[in-house]
């Protein structure tokens, strides 16, 4: 089994809505996404004759994800219309997800994300903080 890693990172706010403790209150991270894949084998065509993948096209679609999320507050639909209005009518940034913002959730959006692609998962990780991580396989 061949298991190839990259990693990108990003900048965001969120938030836990209904949480009892400090991450109820709005507060970013310097979030970063370790993917794995993984191949029996190798492939065997000129470009890519002993790799499973170019690291370059690996590291592009997840930076591309990356990107999408750099410096935009993620939030579960959890915010009164009346804020979330006035927030998108100051031109912030707002993604709105259909699950709560932990680690655990964005790993697995992660995975998912990139198994679209067509890319033979292993795991994501995904890092808060440079010591607390949550990692998501099947």
């Amino acid at each position: 089994m061949y298991i190839l890693k990259t990693e990108a990172s990003f900048d965001s706010a969120h938030f836990l809505a209904g949480y009892n403790g400090k991450c109820s209150n709005l507060h970013g991270h310097r979030w970063k996404i370790v993917l794995e894949v993984q191949a029996e084998e190798l492939k065997d065509d000129i470009q890519h004759k002993g790799m499973y993948v170019d690291f370059g096209e690996l590291k592009k679609d997840l930076r591309n994800l990356a990107d999408s999320m750099d410096h935009a507050l993620i939030e579960k639909n959890s915010l009164k219309q009346t804020t979330l209005e006035a927030l998108k009518s100051e031109n912030f940034r707002i993604i709105e997800l259909d699950f709560r913002p932990t680690a655990e959730n964005m790993a697995k959006y992660f995975y998912e994300k990139i198994r679209i692609l067509g890319y033979n998962m292993k795991a994501v990780t995904v890092y808060e903080t440079p010591v607390n991580s949550a990692t998501y396989m099947e």
